[in-house]
């Protein structure tokens, strides 16, 4: 059985950055100077991280979609592959004619050697 610990910390309640020595005070008016070039690089550095991730993830997703249509299709190749020599997946039309030249062939060869031997 897991055994599980707590742990109490002790956080004061009044948190007050205000210390009388330094004299930094921070309160709900506290207010924040930044140069506007700053202001500015930080804007377009935060667009830029958000277009990357983006494209990033979109990169992603694309991948991967056709990594699966890909092994689809390599399914696909493989059950041709072990199927078509077998002839389960059917003949070219060319392979039927074929067939029938060689049929009408041995049955002109069985008449010829019919003949010969009489």
């Amino acid at each position: 059985m897991l055994n599980c610990y707590l742990i109490f910390i002790k956080i004061p309640v009044n948190i007050c950055m205000s210390d009388k020595k330094s004299g930094f005070n921070v309160n709900d008016r506290s207010e924040i100077t930044i140069p506007l070039r700053n202001l500015i690089a930080l804007l377009v550095f935060v667009g830029v991280a958000i277009t990357g991730y983006f494209n990033l993830t979109g990169r992603i997703t694309f991948l991967e979609h056709n990594m699966a249509i890909q092994d689809v299709h390599v399914k696909q190749n493989n059950e041709f592959r072990i199927k078509w020599p077998r002839g389960e997946l059917g003949a070219l039309p060319d392979d039927a004619e074929q067939n029938m030249r060689l049929t009408h062939i041995e049955k002109q060869l069985e008449e010829i050697k019919k003949a010969t031997e009489e």
